[in-house]
């Protein structure tokens, strides 16, 4: 029996890590979102001091860094095959790589989209921009502007490669884990 493997994915700060973390402490295996831990070795290598937006420009070589982060969630997406439980969840999909790629007009090849199309998985729940809970922290240095146009490039990354997505309402944490395994 396939595996079903689901996507939470949205802009910055709008609530995925808190979903996640709820349909974890529900039983549910999860895939924690892998950016943090690559930005914060690339952070390593730069002075920091000043504002940045992207934190992709934190490394030296982008292209090396964003291909380690597609190649993080190939990782990850492959996974989820040896895994007893039937359902899993990703805090972001491979396609989050080329969404955020076209947002900071970031070139990528056909290693990326082959990526895309070669692992699909079985839902996308979006979290929409919701600016009473965003807030920016050492990771997370978009403004509420930027954060709505990476919705915008999600949204039509994901659609692309054609997936229906289903926008995940506000509310609650529990409300919108309720919305998600309700639409399973």
């Amino acid at each position: 029996m396939d595996k079903r493997k689901i996507v939470i994915t949205g802009g910055p700060g709008t609530g995925k890590t808190s979903v996640i973390n709820h349909l974890k402490g529900q039983g549910y295996h999860c895939f924690d979102e892998i950016i943090r831990l690559l930005t914060s070795e690339a952070k390593k290598e730069v002075d920091t001091s000043n504002h940045i937006s992207n934190p992709i420009v934190f490394a030296k070589d982008p292209l090396e860094f964003n291909t380690r982060l597609l190649n993080g969630r190939i990782e990850q997406f492959n996974s989820a095959n040896a895994l007893e439980e039937h359902t899993c969840f990703f805090d972001r999909g491979i396609p989050d790589v080329l969404a955020y790629m076209d947002y900071f007009n970031q070139p990528y090849d056909s290693v990326f989209e082959n990526a895309c199309s070669n692992h699909n998985y079985s839902k996308v729940f979006l979290l929409p921009p919701w600016k009473a809970i965003y807030k920016t922290d050492s990771a997370r240095f978009e403004t509420y502007e930027e954060l709505e146009q990476i919705h915008k490039c999600l949204k039509s990354t994901y659609k692309a490669f054609g997936y229906t997505i289903i926008e995940v309402p506000f509310g609650c944490v529990d409300t919108r884990t309720s919305f998600i395994l309700n639409k399973l």
